[in-house]
């Protein structure tokens, strides 16, 4: 024993063990005093040292009997597998070293077998092992992906217009469908590309080259070195190329301009969005996809978000090279484009791009390098962000009276919140601006299907192995979501048809256009008089403008940031309310939050619609147990309450929510096979997306006309209709009286 431990390097090893683990020891803060957890530490070091020195004192000469060809074979294979998970095959330990060892099962009986059967030792045997190896296979293949699905489908609300009126029933056409327009397609581009035709000999008009040095100083060390061996130009000679959809006849056309996100530069990815370009065409709506396929991701390397401003910037050149043509007599293009009627649309990283442009295009100069002048002032009068990223550029934009619409999906794997809303919540209107903005969130929506080339999958092979996507709608369906609210939103914003409008605040007038699937939309424009948003302040009783809030009778009761399923920010904040209660409860006992409205705030009487942002809060904060009282009674599609409205006369109406809104429930994702990678990898099985919803004062006033809303006191949210439940509310308010 004493040939084991009195040893100059054993004593050294455990000296430096005692010292280390006492130093961490006595910083670990558990309550106890300091010198306590130092001597702790000291002796578990000490104890694990000699345990482990011990077993491999013991395993070492066992080691000695193992053949050399054996042991040599799974050590060079161990350390070759590991070298491949570190760059090639991304998944997590567990999974990847668990496929090993049942990849190895099953090779080591397949081999065995057919080498029993070669060596003809035992043919009867080898053909077992074979068999049985191939079995294994098959159910392991099968067990595999039988982990798709969607767990959640007994609770889905899928979108139901029974009852209403829609626009159809108005004969308001589906903006999906092709318009009257004949359509002419072509690419404008540098007239050299090597690498794609339709961008070199193939391009009907050729285009100059834009110098990006100043805006994308990242262009250096082996991305540079392999970008440019591949595509033949570097950041100072950037082409200007596109796909070009255009209506025939002499315009001057609106213009639709898209782009594409991130994706690998090798997989092109301009021509995934065909399908808007020649829908808008038709509806007389010039149609741009750009091509930045040369900045996207590639084995050398992504710029990790330092090109957002070149991917900004570039929309704006291409507008610029629009001007010129159409000046220019002998373009071919002259007179074609309204330059100032302009939406831009973007995809992932594009989606944030499109915001970056609109803000770019109000400036003078580059904000990250002054050097660089800017000299646009285009007519842009939309942005459209699909699935976009709000964190890649290090500055935050925020923008004013420009009309906004984001649409996400909540099975997209790869931008797994709703990032849209962060820039839906930033855009400000100021008075008279006659502009909207909406949000659209779509379940069983992915990433890469609002490309029609990206494909189901929103990860390349292997990690797209682990990803649930059975769930999924098909391709035709996302983009037939997109073409419905793309090509809508063109209408209003460009064409200025407002018979479109009513769509972007509820889904249900446009159920029979859009596939059986489940929603939320939440929409604002200036019309909107918000009482009570929960920003701001800490101040749960007093609102502004001499605003009184209250709430009794409350479990829960607190205004929160709402957080994304990773645990990032909403950047929103919102009342979350809790109650639980008998179904015999005396009146006077019923939860009831009440906003208390000053004299100076009375006069309600050009206002049509009461509105407020709702979603279905945590059950689990009421602490019910899976036998609990009252468990059977919660909703599948929401809580319902009553809004009752109060006059300084004394006059009251009482409405249900559920009376004009479909309630909803809580979309969850199960974006992978394994349950802990959903945790470990994305976060919570939901976020909370709100709706917008709305209830006629008509319908108030039905119920008692002698009701004055010039003379308003207050509005009271009485909890009587679910003896239990949590609600997130946001946005409280009006909406006035539009005249178009």
């Amino acid at each position: 024993m004493k040939n084991l431990f009195l040893k100059p390097v054993f004593l050294a090893v455990a000296l430096l063990i005692v010292i280390l683990f006492g130093v961490a020891g006595y910083h670990y803060a558990i309550g106890y005093p300091a010198w306590v957890t130092m001597v702790l530490g000291i002796l578990i070091g000490a104890v694990l040292l000699v345990i482990i020195k011990l077993l491999l004192s013991w395993l070492v000469p066992l080691f000695k009997k193992i053949p050399l060809p054996f042991f040599t074979s799974v050590l060079a294979g161990l350390i070759s597998l590991v070298i491949m998970r570190m760059y090639a095959f991304g998944w997590p330990s567990l999974l990847f070293y668990s496929l090993v060892l049942f990849g190895l099962v099953c090779l080591i009986l397949f081999t065995t077998g057919i080498w029993q059967i070669i060596q003809k030792q035992n043919v009867k045997v080898g053909g077992i092992l074979v068999v049985s190896s191939i079995i294994l296979v098959a159910f392991g293949f099968y067990g595999f992906n039988s982990l798709d699905g969607d767990p959640y489908s007994e609770s889905t609300q899928v979108i139901d217009g029974e009852g209403i009126t829609t626009l159809s029933d108005m004969g308001i056409d589906d903006p999906s469908t092709k318009g009257n327009n004949e359509v002419e397609v072509f690419t404008y581009g540098s007239g050299t590309d090597s690498k794609r035709l339709e961008y070199g000999e193939g391009a009907k008009i050729k285009t100059p080259t834009v110098d990006a040095s100043l805006l994308l100083p990242e262009w250096k060390g082996k991305k540079k070195k392999w970008r440019e061996k591949y595509w033949g130009f570097g950041v100072d000679s950037f082409p200007l190329n596109a796909r070009v959809y255009m209506p025939k006849g002499t315009g001057p056309f609106p213009m639709v301009m898209m782009v594409h996100g991130n994706h690998s530069m090798l997989d092109y990815s301009d021509g995934g969005y065909a399908y808007l370009g020649e829908l808008l065409a038709s509806r007389g709506i010039i149609g741009v996809s750009v091509d930045q396929n040369f900045i996207n991701g590639h084995w050398s390397g992504d710029f990790r978000g330092k090109e957002m401003p070149v991917r900004g910037w570039l929309l704006l050149k291409h507008l610029e090279q629009w001007s010129k043509w159409n000046q220019n007599t002998t373009s071919g293009l002259a007179g074609k484009v309204d330059l100032d009627n302009v939406v831009l649309v973007g995809h992932s990283r594009g989606g944030e791009a499109v915001s970056i442009a609109a803000a770019f295009n109000q400036l003078d100069r580059f904000p990250d390098n002054g050097n660089e002048q800017f000299d646009f002032g285009f007519g842009i009068k939309g942005v459209i962000s699909i699935a976009p990223t709000d964190y890649r550029y290090d500055r935050e934009i925020s923008l004013t009276d420009i009309n906004y619409l984001s649409i996400q999906g909540a099975y997209d794997s790869d931008e797994t919140s709703f990032w849209g809303m962060r820039p839906y919540h930033r855009l400000q209107f100021s008075e008279g601006f006659d502009g909207f903005k909406a949000g659209l969130y779509m379940n069983h929506a992915n990433h890469g299907q609002f490309n029609s080339t990206w494909g189901r999958s929103d990860f390349g092979a292997p990690m797209k192995w682990l990803l649930n996507l059975t769930p999924l709608v098909t391709g035709e369906e996302q983009r037939k979501v997109a073409k419905v609210y793309i090509g809508a939103f063109a209408e209003v914003v460009l064409k200025k048809n407002k018979s479109y409008l009513p769509m972007f605040k509820n889904m249900e007038l446009i159920h029979n256009w859009l596939p059986k699937e489940t929603y939320r939309i939440q929409y604002a424009d200036n019309f909107k008089n918000v009482l009570v948003d929960f920003e701001r302040d800490l101040d749960l009783s007093n609102g502004l403008d001499g605003i009184k809030l209250n709430a009794e009778h409350f479990n829960i009761w607190r205004e929160m940031e709402l957080l994304a399923r990773d645990g990032g920010s909403q950047q929103n904040n919102a009342l979350v309310l809790g109650w639980r209660h008998s179904s015999d409860i005396q009146s006077d006992s019923i939860p009831v939050y009440s906003i208390e409205l000053p004299e100076a705030l009375k006069n309600f009487g050009e206002m049509d619609t009461l509105a407020l942002s709702l979603a279905m809060g945590d059950l689990s904060e009421l602490a019910i147990n899976e036998e609990g009282e009252g468990r059977n009674l919660t909703p599948k599609s929401g809580f319902n309450f009553s809004i009752m409205l109060k006059d300084s006369l004394g006059n009251s109406a009482s409405v249900p929510l559920a009376e004009n809104n479909k309630l909803p429930g809580v979309v969850k994702s199960k974006f992978t096979k394994f349950d802990f990678l959903d945790r470990n990898m994305i976060g919570d099985e939901s976020e909370t997306q709100l709706k917008s919803c709305f209830v006629p004062i008509s319908s108030f006033l039905k119920q008692n006309n002698s009701l004055n809303m010039n003379n308003l006191k207050s509005i009271d949210l009485v909890f009587d209709k679910d003896t239990m439940g949590v609600v997130i509310l946001d946005d409280i308010g009006f909406y006035q009286k539009r005249i178009d």
